[in-house]
């Protein structure tokens, strides 16, 4: 091959780029994404965007359509001082799981990055959240930005109508309860955003017959005995223990407004809507640095990049997976990336050069000679071993807390119960802040108690409502 027809292959020359030479880039990298290892994505809408956008899309998840609240607006506020002064890098790019899957580049890039970019996140993170069943079970690609759409108008009307104090009070407290607002267990409720904006209408017109059926009478002295028969009619109406506490509020809370349970709504489900990201970080995060390997690594061979380009990439890369030891002052725990990538390197090499050890653990794929069909199998179908998923399971960074009891006939006080793992209990400051929140949605006494494993009683907080929702 000639040096004019190796120049010829290259998908771009330097580190500058322009629209035609993205194009390129893209191209190069579908060709091996969607070719050589077959990767199902969802089809990719790339944007370029400046330093300010992207620090603004962190203070917004991300999501190019969301409301208005100040806590985006301060964190944007922090983002950008930390950066400014050189205490804080930015993400080379942001994707959105959605239907087309929202590709952010910064437009500060240099070429070669574009590239590890695509590869990484256009077709990488694209590819699992297409396949991965924990997305598949818990989120709505094809309904979520028109959902957001929706919301955005939504809580837009309702500041026009109710005013923007009103709202942001009612944000305010779902957000500080959001964590709190989802559903563990999949197959419990199945997500379709897509006929969100309809239900909402039908839900307004039809009215809250659960709600009317619990809440129509004013509360009465409390009966000094309880018969369990009555307790557990009434746990089963109301459909207790249930860990999703914005859930219960939206549904059952007796002052809240059939707007002001919308919000909460639109709260909920873009939470929910984050869980799987949480989740599955690791596995997420080594799926798509694995590809983002092969896909460049391939072009190299292939000659459509330089070897100061590949460098440059692998310069990058090294960075990406470096996992500081736990005294080193960058230290914050498992590095998703590298320890992703390694698992996934692992898993290609026991299917290409097994040991004795790996027949006898992994006899299905050691030596199967597929590593690529074999990692699209694990990252569709599997997660990480129990101890090391602990690190990333929401359960056990989030506390356990379950709303267990209503007292219909009294005071129609609210009763939660916190599980304590491994003798962790909730912070003071923050659960009083909390729970007044909590207190003021449902309008009546809140009362928490915490429990250690075997039972018995850890501590009881308790808020009444200051400026309850009416």
């Amino acid at each position: 091959m000639t040096i004019t027809e190796a120049v010829d292959q290259l998908i771009y020359k330097g580190a500058d780029w322009d629209f035609e030479t993205l194009a390129r880039i893209y191209d190069g990298v579908a060709e091996i994404g969607n070719g050589e290892l077959q990767l199902d994505i969802y089809r990719p809408r790339i944007e370029v965007i400046t330093t300010e956008q992207m620090l603004d899309a962190y203070a917004s998840t991300g999501m190019p359509l969301f409301y208005r609240h100040w806590s985006f607006g301060k964190q944007f506020v922090r983002n950008e001082t930390l950066y400014r002064k050189g205490w804080q890098g930015l993400a080379y790019e942001i994707v959105i799981n959605s239907n087309p899957c929202v590709v952010y580049l910064l437009e500060e890039n240099t070429a070669t990055m574009q590239t590890l970019v695509l590869a990484h996140a256009a077709f990488g993170h694209n590819h699992f959240f297409k396949n991965n069943y924990v997305f598949k079970q818990w989120t709505d690609a094809d309904g979520i930005l028109d959902y957001l759409a929706f919301a955005k108008d939504y809580i837009a009307a309702c500041e026009d109508k109710h005013g923007a104090a009103e709202v942001e009070r009612v944000l305010d407290a779902a957000h500080a309860l959001q964590n709190q607002g989802i559903h563990r267990y999949p197959g419990k409720r199945q997500m379709d955003l897509r006929s969100e904006e309809k239900r909402e209408r039908e839900r307004r017109e039809h009215g809250e017959r659960l709600f009317n059926d619990l809440w129509r009478t004013v509360p009465e002295q409390a009966k000094k005995t309880k018969k369990r028969s009555e307790r557990d009619r009434r746990r089963a109406l109301l459909g207790l223990p249930e860990e999703n506490i914005l859930y219960f509020l939206e549904k059952t809370s007796p002052r809240l407004k059939p707007w002001q349970r919308e919000v909460i709504r639109i709260v909920r489900l873009i939470a929910q809507y984050f869980y799987p990201q949480r989740q599955t970080k690791m596995m997420n995060e080594g799926c798509a640095t694995f590809v983002h390997y092969e896909i460049m690594k391939r072009l190299f061979e292939k000659g459509q990049i330089t070897e100061g380009a590949y460098l440059e990439f692998l310069h990058s890369h090294t960075n990406v997976v470096t996992q500081p030891d736990f005294d080193d002052r960058r230290y914050n725990g498992l590095n998703p990336y590298a320890l992703g990538f390694a698992m996934m390197k692992d898993i290609e090499r026991i299917c290409l050069e097994p040991t004795g050890e790996d027949r006898q653990w992994f006899a299905d794929i050691a030596g199967n000679g597929d590593p690529i069909g074999t990692l699209k199998d694990i990252w569709a179908n599997y997660r990480v071993r129990r101890a090391l998923a602990r690190h990333y399971d929401v359960s056990r960074h989030d506390p356990d807390i379950q709303i267990v009891d209503v007292d219909l006939e009294g005071d129609r006080r609210l009763e939660l119960r916190h599980h304590v793992v491994d003798g962790v209990t909730l912070q003071e400051d923050d659960t009083e802040r909390v729970l007044q929140h909590l207190a003021n949605l449902w309008g009546y006494e809140v009362h928490l108690v915490e429990t250690n494993d075997h039972g018995d009683l850890a501590t009881k907080h308790h808020a009444e409502p200051i400026h309850p929702f009416v």
